[in-house]
């Protein structure tokens, strides 16, 4: 029996002229105080169209494999939004939080590799992040990893995180590691920064082909949080930075993800407002797209197929009730959104599903799951249309 034809989700406040989101910095050097705080400037923005019907009954062309990442004897997954392809387009890196939501008190490895068979060939990062939750593997094979310090209390202890990064600044940084597990750099001021210091809860990193790295901060929907992204250079150094936290056009609300698409392209998942939003490489407000849902993990692949992962849509934000948790599939150049992997859990109080997301080589989808603390393969079962 035919399958119904995909529904066109449309392209929805498309950007006119080019929005000037914040002022360019000279580059300074990153664990140094700024002159000034790096907030965005007003901007004169165009009204926003109203979000499509949620794109729920797509077809699935997938089937789930569970178990496919093998963890040592007696090791149990904690929860886990970080998931990247390796270079060889094979192997598959995963961040994950140490069996628990924290890897405060843990001497467990926290980054770890698995080969195309799902063995885990290694493991590092012991003692150094305290709450992993976004990674980025570079042209030359490098792994890049944030420490958003946003998730969790520490084993063992009465006192938050926050209390205990007061007492003994940690976290809120960036690691870069070599392939083989050596620590190259770190970037950020341990226990973080607002306005002029840096960071402050980085949800993703993202290593452009020049590059440039780009950091999107920002894991709470308070009022007055942060909310932005930040552009340095390739030795680290800050360029610019732009958004705050709000609801307007480019404004942002957790700032959970970040992609590039092959026209260089920058893609941010702007969850708390559910919605991506497009920017050239500038901080220049391109397109805003509602018809992937609510996006915790964002992946393009090297034909601009993307993947958007939605962890928290349905019973878990009920003014986005309408929409259903997943993966949705579609194309980075047109919008349009052609699959969907449910989740299969009806009605969860928290996050459920897949929060980050990536792709390899062969087209096999891997999910990573905070609430379920589970690492998901998906295999390609019908022709996917691109």
């Amino acid at each position: 029996m035919p399958r119904p034809a995909p529904r066109p989700a449309p392209r929805v406040a498309s950007v006119l002229a080019p929005l000037v989101a914040a002022a360019s910095l000279a580059a300074t050097p990153l664990a140094a105080p700024l002159a000034a705080p790096l907030a965005a400037q007003p901007v004169a923005t165009p009204a926003v169209a109203a979000a499509p019907a949620p794109t729920n009954d797509l077809p699935n062309p997938y089937r789930t494999v569970d178990g496919w990442a093998r963890l040592p004897a007696g090791r149990t997954w904690g929860a886990t939004s970080a998931v990247d392809v390796d270079r060889d387009g094979r192997s598959i890196w995963v961040a994950e939080r140490c069996a628990a939501n924290t890897c405060v008190g843990s001497s467990l490895p926290s980054v770890l590799r698995f080969d195309a068979s799902g063995a885990l060939v290694a493991a590092f990062g012991a003692g150094l992040l305290q709450s992993p939750h976004g990674i980025a593997v570079d042209r030359e094979g490098n792994v890049w990893v944030t420490d958003c310090s946003c998730t969790g209390r520490p084993r063992g202890a009465a006192a938050s995180a926050d209390s205990q990064a007061r007492a003994t600044p940690a976290g809120h940084q960036i690691h870069q590691f070599s392939p083989d597990g050596r620590l190259l750099r770190t970037l950020g001021r341990a226990g973080g920064g607002r306005d002029s210091a840096y960071f402050w809860q980085p949800n993703d990193v993202l290593v452009a082909p020049d590059g440039s790295i780009f950091v999107a901060e920002g894991h709470s929907s308070q009022p007055g949080s942060v909310a932005r992204v930040l552009k340095l250079d390739r030795t680290g150094r800050l360029v610019k930075s732009w958004g705050r936290f709000g609801r307007g056009p480019t404004d942002m609300d957790q700032p959970h993800a970040l992609a590039m698409d092959s026209r260089g392209r920058l893609f941010v998942g702007d969850r708390g407002n559910d919605r991506i939003q497009i920017y050239d490489q500038e901080g220049r407000l391109l397109d805003t797209w509602y018809q992937f849902s609510r996006p915790s993990g964002i992946f393009i692949d090297a034909h601009d197929t993307i993947y958007v992962a939605d962890s928290e849509s349905g019973s878990v934000a009920p003014a986005h009730g309408a929409w259903r948790r997943g993966i949705r599939i579609g194309s980075a150049r047109t919008g349009v959104v052609t699959g969907f992997i449910p989740d299969p859990v009806a009605n969860p109080p928290s996050t459920s599903a897949a929060e980050g997301v990536a792709v390899d080589a062969a087209g096999n989808v891997y999910g990573a799951e905070v609430g379920q603390r589970a690492l998901r393969r998906y295999e390609r079962a019908l022709p996917m249309r691109r």
